[in-house]
């Protein structure tokens, strides 16, 4: 028997006037009574705004669109609605509006590093394929906030088979991952048609897909939909929980069919001022998505994009998280804490100091607990000269299949093989005065 709680009962009765709740688990059903207006907000979860507070959320509305599942809905605490984690992560603030300085439209420079339509191409072996442009619910603190409710669309098989064809054309590419919006929003046939093809590209080794549909829609994660997957392995999914009241019974059940299915899971949260920037928030998020087997993946700084600046918190609320679940929980459930650098520099870890010096024979670290310790190096280290004639190397490279590289960015610094000793910027002001002379 399905137990219902009291909010779900009281938002599907409101909305197709029945007493049964047969639907309530069907996801189709779920986007057809999405919510997208302040009036069905209110009425649903039985509410009333402040007048002047209402206002500004119609206004903020014209810029930033709302869409909200009835079942991510029924998970706010209507009796302390303002202060609810799931509330502010759904609902419009007039802080949106208020841009900071350093705002930026696409602070990542995502459109800036796509080859052709669909593809950020930002890192060597990887690409990020947008195959979706909906999303069941619109995040507030979205990064790709300059896109949402503009094209509400599935980009077309044209569209998407050009994508593949730079992928096909770009052996480099070993890892794609799938994007949006949110790919689960496809229908099954779709999305088993475009892992198909990818499956199909010989360099294609791991295929990812990005969503928040165990979290804002677990019911769309039907026995149909994980068949699907399955047949693509090895395929990896990351979701994206921020606050441990998201870990319902209901996304419980979807983690675990996926799980169940052999598709590694993994989980990427955003820090939020006023959501869970908070030391024992976290370490209760991350102890329960382990308890799901879900592997907390990275902890996020909040992004810089237009509309955001009231959900960020400083670096150094961060940090204190960290130092929080570093030697305080199981190892493989800490994230890595990153900055995704504006301009488009990826991702950056961001990480609490725990090398205090070192010197040619010794290393002195400490540990969470503040201990100070030391690490003897080898009295005697024969270093491996690497020129990159991997041929003669006398190491064992039996890597079949591998093929030589070029090393970039500090690893080639570090290389042996290049003589490169700086990398500069093209518009260093001293190199132009030295060619100026």
């Amino acid at each position: 028997m399905t137990i219902y709680s009291k909010n779900q009962q009281q938002i599907a009765r409101k909305l197709q006037k029945a007493p049964e709740l047969s639907n309530w688990k069907d996801w189709k059903w779920q986007l057809k009574h999405s919510i997208h207006d302040i009036d069905t907000f209110e009425r649903l979860l039985g509410i009333e705004l402040p007048p002047a507070l209402r206002e500004q959320c119609i206004t903020t509305l014209e810029k930033f669109p709302l869409a909200v599942t009835p079942y991510y809905l029924s998970l706010i605490d209507r009796q302390s609605y303002a202060n609810d984690p799931v509330f502010r992560q759904a609902f419009p603030s007039p802080q949106e509006l208020h841009f900071g300085r350093f705002d930026m439209k696409d602070p990542l420079s995502e459109d800036e590093d796509s080859p052709v339509p669909g593809i950020t191409h930002r890192y060597p072996d990887r690409v990020l394929f947008h195959i979706s442009n909906v999303c069941a619910m619109y995040c507030r603190h979205c990064t790709r906030k300059r896109k949402v409710g503009d094209v509400d669309s599935i980009p077309g098989r044209e569209e998407i088979n050009n994508a593949l064809e730079y992928i096909r054309n770009n052996p480099v590419i070993r890892d794609v991952l799938l994007s949006g919006g949110d790919p689960l929003m496809l229908s099954d046939d779709y999305l088993d048609w475009i892992l198909g093809e990818l499956r199909s590209i010989p360099h294609i080794q791991v295929i990812r897909i990005g969503s928040r549909i165990p979290v804002v829609l677990p019911y769309r994660i039907t026995d149909n939909l994980v068949a699907v997957l399955k047949k693509h392995h090895p395929l990896w999914l990351n979701t994206h929980f921020n606050h441990p009241r998201e870990i319902t019974t209901s996304a419980k059940a979807a983690l675990a069919k996926l799980a169940d299915a052999g598709i590694p899971l993994g989980n990427q949260t955003v820090l939020l001022a006023g959501v869970n920037d908070c030391p024992l928030i976290i370490k209760t998020l991350i102890q329960r998505l382990v308890e799901n087997r879900v592997r907390p993946y990275y902890l996020y700084q909040c992004d810089l994009s237009e509309g955001l600046t009231h959900f960020r918190t400083p670096v150094g609320k961060g940090m204190e998280i960290m130092e929080s679940l570093i030697g305080h929980t199981s190892g493989f459930a800490v994230p890595t804490y990153v900055i995704d650098a504006p301009g488009g520099g990826g991702k950056i870890p961001v990480m609490p100091n725990y090398l205090i010096t070192l010197a040619t024979n010794k290393v002195v670290l400490r540990n969470y607990e503040g201990v100070i310790t030391t690490y003897q190096e080898p009295e005697s280290y024969e270093p491996v000269f690497c020129d990159r004639n991997c041929a003669e190397c006398r190491l064992d490279l039996n890597l079949a299949g591998d093929a030589e590289y070029e090393a970039t960015g500090i690893e080639r610094l570090l290389s042996d093989y290049d003589d490169t000793i700086s990398l500069t910027p093209e518009d260093n002001d001293r190199m132009k005065r030295r060619t100026n002379d």
